[in-house]
């Protein structure tokens, strides 16, 4: 088997990149909502999917810029956070619990997102979509560089709120011993509900940048659970770089995997990382 060019190696190694860090930028929410409020929130892949269908549906109909639509899907997406949190609030659901019933909601927006656009494919045309420049020998394409920089914003400045702010400190507080925070006056409930529309907000920008370099159908919901997951395990539970950067690990392993042997070899890279981390560093779980 002979090596691929250096080339050609370089490109795919730089693609990894970006799809690393939409691995990221998709974990980001789920890390926190897992991390801090011990919620298994499998819902947060239906709200990217659906953010991807409502901005392809604003680009297309209403002939918004797909950045542009960030402006309405951000906000309605914290409200839809906050809305998931208060009904788990509502009913006492324990964190296994929430693994399944946030299950059953990824099933209903999956159904709802078929029952408006179809099962069929959809891909969003934008001016952005045939955009690249080139750098050397190396072709990058504008839709995956907005994705990396939305991701590495984001990223730090969560990490810097989680950090510097003393909202940041609150939650961080309650996610080591909730009693002990609540006796020192922090609202667990309000600030719960503030996380939770965050997350689900930060899956309505993965989902802005899903629409924007991917073609959409309801099924691929869940063929990014397992590769997000591991990112978010390899990243560290509640961390807000830990993700990015297990991300772009993985998505370079893949990638280059798929240059060097084949690409039905790439998603055993991932699991394959998340399984050792698991065997030597279960804490991290």
């Amino acid at each position: 088997m002979s090596l691929p060019s250096a080339t050609l190696l370089a490109q795919s190694a730089l693609s990894g990149v970006f799809i690393g860090a939409l691995y990221g930028l998709l974990g980001l929410g789920l890390g926190l909502s897992w991390g801090l409020l011990h919620v298994i929130n499998l819902a947060h892949f239906a709200f990217a999917f659906l953010a991807a269908y409502v901005c392809y549906q604003l680009a297309t109909v209403g002939g918004m810029d797909p950045l542009a639509t960030l402006a309405l899907i951000v906000p309605a997406f914290f409200a839809l956070g906050v809305l998931t949190q208060w009904l788990l609030a509502r009913f006492a659901i324990t964190p296994l619990n929430s693994l399944l019933v946030t299950f059953g909601l990824t099933a209903i927006v999956e159904a709802l997102i078929q029952w408006v656009w179809s099962a069929d494919f959809r891909k969003l045309e934008s001016a952005y979509a045939t955009q690249k420049f080139r750098i050397g020998t190396l072709f990058v394409p504008v839709p995956e560089l907005i994705t990396l920089v939305l991701a590495l914003v984001l990223s730090f400045a969560v990490y810097a709120a989680l950090r510097y702010t003393d909202l940041g400190k609150a939650l961080r507080a309650l996610a080591e011993d909730a009693p002990m925070a609540a006796a020192f006056g922090v609202n667990r409930g309000g600030l719960a509900l503030v996380l939770s529309g965050s997350c689900a907000a930060l899956a309505g920008v993965a989902g802005v940048c899903l629409a924007l370099a991917f073609t959409l159908t309801p099924a691929q919901i869940y063929a990014w659970v397992g590769v997000v997951f591991a990112a978010v395990m390899l990243g560290g539970l509640g961390s807000a770089l830990g993700p990015l950067v297990a991300g772009i690990v993985i998505g370079v392993s893949e990638a280059l995997t798929a240059a060097v042997a084949s690409p039905s070899w790439s998603p055993i890279v991932s699991f394959t990382l998340l399984i050792l981390v698991l065997l030597f560093r279960p804490e991290r779980a």
